[in-house]
């Protein structure tokens, strides 16, 4: 597992625990209990949400809609009329700009307290890639793509890293607080619970914490009105408190099959599937692919030690996914030995069926005798010599 987040409500749950400022909220999992959950709300408004591991739910739109039908964010000004909401959300599938034309299923809702806004602006720390530090970003302009505002208004946008050696201080709050033109108390406020996002950031090993819309109440102060967190997922063995909250069913079933193998696969939106040793390797046969006119289906690293069942897997997983029009296998042998590979894709094959052209291109540790396996295996499979010998004939033959 590479990457993981949690739901809206149990980000915002961690969030109340270090003290920041939050609003009360219950969890709904069954239609059921909806009313006895809002009415446990002080009101007089109910935020009712759709919870998946998506943005834009409040844009997006449920499919088989009627017409008028809200989005996945609705408000109401009753308990009844909050657990009408609930009851309408949960089952079904929501559409929003981030989860694709298949959406995703709503299984949970969350019922909060709703909040009179001021102001809505836009907070994140993110681990910058350039520097290897953790950076601030923020914007006057929340509750909008932050994507759109960078593209058409990025003097909008602040954003500067933190010096690992001396962490986070005061100074670093006070400038998002005139960036973001906070006054007053509410400067104080900023500085505060910016030391607290970057205390839950660094303790629990996070990779993404966004606050979108982090807003000025009407009250003047400052209050987290959504939050999105994902965690580094090499370091979630250290922590099992936030291993618990992982959602499996907001999964792709193949990147949850793959973690169950020790598998670096990540599910793309091409036709031709990809097995391949290295992560640099893999990159590389994915680039060829766009540059010879397809597009690839998945990433998928094997694993420089490899075992004939581990590669078998591998070959299942890329055959399940009813997108894959062809497949290029693309081994260099160093540590990885080819006969194995080769051995791996013939059980594989023989196992589940090869309903597409398959190329292979081996090279390196024990590549003859990989090569005569798969020449003596009776497959129907296409032989490469090299990378760009091998992306041009897969293509070639997914596009007929």
């Amino acid at each position: 597992m590479r990457f993981m987040n949690i739901h809206e409500y149990q980000a915002k749950a961690l969030l109340r625990s270090y003290g920041a400022p939050v609003s009360d909220g219950r969890v709904v999992l069954k239609a059921d209990e909806a009313k006895t959950k809002a009415s446990e709300l002080d009101g007089p408004l109910w935020v009712v949400k759709a919870q998946i591991h998506a943005g834009g739910r409040g844009k997006g739109h449920f499919k088989e809609a009627e017409a008028g039908e809200k989005g996945g964010v609705r408000l109401a000004k009753s308990v009844e009329e909050a657990a009408d909401e609930a009851r309408k959300m949960l089952g079904r599938t929501l559409v929003t700009h981030q989860t694709g034309a298949a959406g995703k299923q709503v299984n949970r809702i969350y019922i909060e307290d709703g909040s009179g806004i001021e102001r809505e602006l836009y907070l994140a720390l993110l681990v910058d890639r350039k520097t290897s530090r953790i950076s601030f970003v923020c914007s006057t302009e929340g509750g909008m793509d932050i994507e759109q505002v960078a593209a058409k208004t990025p003097e909008k946008i602040l954003s500067f890293s933190v010096d690992p050696a001396t962490g986070y201080q005061g100074f670093h709050g006070r400038r998002i607080a005139f960036a973001l033109g906070l006054e007053g108390g509410q400067v104080k406020q900023c500085v505060a619970l910016m030391g607290t996002l970057y205390k839950i950031f660094t303790e629990k090993d996070m990779e993404m914490l966004e606050i979108n819309p982090l807003i000025v109440t009407d009250a003047g102060d400052l209050k987290v009105l959504d939050a999105k967190f994902g965690f580094d997922g090499n370091a979630i063995y250290r922590h099992p408190d936030i291993a618990e909250l992982r959602d499996t069913s907001e999964e792709d079933p193949k990147e949850l099959e793959a973690s169950k193998y020790d598998l670096n696969y990540i599910a793309l939106d091409g036709e031709i599937g990809c097995m391949v040793n290295g992560a640099g390797l893999a990159m590389a046969t994915m680039d060829i692919i766009k540059l010879y006119g397809a597009e690839p289906a998945n990433f998928l690293d094997v694993g420089g030690g490899a075992t004939k069942e581990k590669v078998t897997e591998a070959f299942k997983i890329i055959t399940s996914d009813p997108q894959v029009k062809g497949i290029l296998v693309n081994i260099f042998g160093g540590i990885m030995r080819c006969d194995v590979i080769a051995e791996g894709v013939i059980a594989a094959v023989k196992d589940v069926g090869l309903q597409v052209p398959l190329v292979v291109r081996l090279e390196g540790t024990n590549v003859e005798e990989g090569k005569a396996l798969i020449n003596n295996s009776g497959l129907d499979v296409i032989a490469a010599d090299n990378l760009s010998d091998a992306a041009e004939k897969i293509v070639k033959a997914v596009k007929g």
